[in-house]
């Protein structure tokens, strides 16, 4: 007989920071019973025109969905539950989430017409069984409400799931992690801590939520023009800071930006935000005096259609900032965004705003646990086994090195596909299953690689050229050659009666390579596209250097 063993399965958020998603199994190859925790997605850039969201493929697990048990979600934030409306229906499985991280992905399923999926709201530190599974959720700290972690008790072992998280000592909503249930989970005999590994290269601590309130009171408290701060909308604990300082300097609070309204809204929903807590309509905060009005804003990280970035377009309806105005960046840079960040810094800057970030005043701190909390963390859950997610590669291995130095066992980084057995005689990676990538494309998913990205991506470097033919019976070239070009540095479009510059003499060259070709081959359009494209690719070359998408369009007169 076949041995039952406990492996975990990450396919998405180990070797890259984002599009969280981790499977465990438990039971005898091929027969495993299965839970998923989290579902998360990252954003398109450059590279990916067109896209706008990106989530781990989960073909994998949908071969086995018969088998598996549920969705269980940690946290609110997108990396986490973005991609659960797009996979959930798929999946097939209820979903397990507490009151406000289900309130958003609540508002997730019906944008995407995924109403029907069951979703469960649990209390925070339920416990409850799935199959093989005895399941609890453990309260941890973070930068949005409701962090937790999950325990996952088994007859192979117990692993502690962590999710995201930072120890705040002092946080200013919700409550503390909770120390005693880890701790005992260590005096238990832990198996295995799979763990957020974020800022492991960053020593000491992350830091408090309740000092960056008492930053941010004193500098909003000496500014005298209008105040505008944008954060993370869905850091709440951050938002009522923001709120809080605002108050102390006699400032009403407008929040402008449509995810600022659904995080607050989803929080006022549950009850997290503090009782007498209002906010000021935008087209009334207007008429209020400058230095009694705060605007909090979505855009930290330069998103073009957020509200910060038309601010700084100066083409919001509701709010104009110049001489004497200040912007607060409450965030940090995430890497990769750093360029669209600083064109809006500098375009506020234009506009003769005082622009103040994370650099300028501790008015930002992260969610994720630096080296000091990461050694509070393994002293109390003591675990045999050490797993490192959450991370690019050089996170994940300085994660496994640490965990060593502090007296785990044994470690293992893992990446995205890797099929890990944890129990019996682990941590080993006993198989590697497919783990790619599915790109939001409009409304519907295609694959990593798939061509209209790829054509995007070439027409973004190189443009294209339209090559329009036309043909009568015998066969001959009816009119000249007409063209359309995109993106290239020739002429929009070229009048075969008129020739003239670059684009006039590539139709002469298309022309002279089709006078080349015999009158049979002349009758097969794939020929025709042939000689065609290597015409316009000779010339590009000689002419610019550079290769554009070539689109032969052939028309054929009849008798």
């Amino acid at each position: 007989m076949t041995t039952e063993d406990l492996v975990f399965l990450p396919l998405g958020g180990s070797g890259e920071i984002g599009m969280n998603m981790n499977l465990y199994g438990v039971g005898a190859p091929g027969r495993r019973d299965w839970v998923m925790i989290d579902c998360g997605v990252m954003f398109g850039d450059l590279a990916t025109p067109g896209i706008d969201l990106i989530c781990p493929d989960p073909s994998y697990i949908l071969e086995h969905k018969t088998r598996l048990k549920a969705l269980l979600l940690t946290h609110g934030h997108e990396d986490h539950i973005g991609a659960a409306a797009l996979m959930a229906p798929r999946l097939g499985c209820p979903v397990y989430a507490t009151p406000f991280t289900a309130a958003l992905v609540k508002r997730k399923f019906e944008e995407y017409g995924a109403q029907h999926v069951e979703l469960n709201v649990i209390d925070m530190n339920a416990r409850f069984t799935l199959g093989p599974f005895d399941i609890e959720y453990v309260t941890l700290t973070h930068s949005i409400p409701e962090p937790s972690g999950v325990i996952l008790r088994t007859k192979l072992g117990t692993v502690l799931h962590t999710g995201d998280w930072k120890i705040d000592r002092t946080p200013t909503l919700g409550p503390l992690t909770d120390v005693s249930t880890i701790k005992k989970l260590g005096d238990d005999g832990l198996l295995a801590m799979v763990c957020d590994s974020t800022n492991v290269l960053s020593a000491g601590e992350s830091g408090s939520e309740a000092g960056v309130r008492e930053a941010l009171t004193k500098l909003i408290a000496a500014k005298k023009g209008r105040v505008a701060v944008t954060t993370f909308a869905s850091n709440v604990s951050r938002v009522v800071s923001i709120c809080e300082a605002a108050a102390a300097a006699d400032r009403s609070v407008c929040l402008l930006g449509r995810s600022m309204l659904r995080i607050v809204e989803a929080a006022r929903e549950v009850d997290l935000l503090p009782q007498g807590l209002q906010f000021v309509d935008p087209r009334d905060a207007g008429y209020l005096p400058r230095a009694n009005v705060l605007y909090l804003c979505t855009g930290s990280q330069g998103e073009p259609r957020a509200a910060l970035a038309r601010i700084a377009r100066d083409d919001h309806r509701d709010l104009i900032l110049n001489d004497g105005d200040t912007v607060i960046f409450s965030s940090k840079i995430i890497p990769g965004n750093e360029r669209e960040i600083f064109n809006l810094q500098n375009d506020l800057v234009d506009l003769g705003v005082e622009v103040i970030t994370e650099k300028d005043a501790d008015i930002h701190v992260s969610g994720h646990p630096c080296q000091d909390e990461l050694r509070d963390m393994y002293e109390w859950a003591r675990p045999a086994i050490a797993i490192p997610v959450h991370g690019e590669a050089r996170h994940l291995e300085a994660h496994a090195d640490l965990a060593e130095a502090l007296g785990v066992g044994e470690a293992l980084a893992p990446r995205n596909g890797d099929l890990i057995r944890i129990a019996p005689d682990g941590p080993a990676v006993i198989d590697e299953v497919p783990a790619g990538r599915l790109y939001l494309d409009g409304t519907i998913l295609t694959p990593d690689g798939a061509a209209p990205v790829r054509e995007r991506r070439k027409l973004s470097y190189g443009g294209a050229i339209t090559v329009s033919l036309v043909f009568d019976g015998r066969p001959a070239l009816v009119g000249g050659v007409a063209l359309a070009v995109y993106g290239a540095p020739f002429d929009v479009a070229y009048d075969p009666r008129q020739p003239s510059g670059e684009t006039g003499a590539l139709a002469v060259e298309i022309e002279e390579a089709l006078d080349d070709l015999a009158p049979p081959k002349r009758k097969d359009d794939e020929a025709v596209e042939i000689v065609v494209k290597r015409a316009v690719r000779r010339y590009c070359d000689e002419i610019w250097g550079k290769r554009p998408i070539i689109l032969t369009l052939i028309h054929r007169l009849r008798a």
